[in-house]
């Protein structure tokens, strides 16, 4: 139900022509605990497979400082608890060497995406989309919901 819900109106927009396709991964998110620094966590993609990795960015509204990894056809994200109120250390109490935190499925129209979600069974966390670290709109919807996934939509 939850793959219905959601990507049926990219299949029905690619047939009309009248939006690009929906449903692209933007990134997977890596939790990076604190006691390990953000670009030593980087090194590995950028030495193995030659990833661009961007500059620390301290997002204070979301308690995290990012980095994003550019791969050939995705991003990863890691993330770094930034304060000592940052909203994953909860997943730091589960999961103490860090590890995959959510994933972000990009969408053409976020209202809409979060109305389809809620209609498949999805708990979106919050009432109202938050802009995200791209500078886009994004909602998060519980993993207890989504199969035990984080998931994050981006309007494109």
């Amino acid at each position: 139900m939850f793959r219905r819900g959601l990507f049926t109106a990219a299949r029905r927009t690619f047939a009309t022509g009248e939006l690009p396709v929906q449903g692209k991964l933007n990134h997977v998110a890596i939790a990076v605990p604190k006691e390990k620094c953000i670009l030593q966590a980087a090194a590995p993609y950028k030495a193995v497979v030659g990833a661009k990795v961007s500059d620390p960015e301290d997002l204070p509204e979301h308690g995290v400082t990012t980095v994003f990894v550019e791969l050939p056809n995705t991003k990863l994200e890691l993330l770094h608890p930034l304060g000592e109120n940052s909203p994953i250390a909860g997943f730091f109490k589960k999961n103490p060497l860090g590890g995959i935190h959510h994933i972000c499925i990009e969408v053409n129209d976020l209202g809409k995406s979060i109305e389809d979600a809620k209609a498949a069974g999805l708990k979106p966390l919050g009432t109202e989309p938050k802009i995200g670290a791209h500078g886009k709109p994004v909602m998060f919807f519980h993993p207890k919901t989504a199969d035990g996934v984080l998931l994050e939509l981006e309007e494109l």
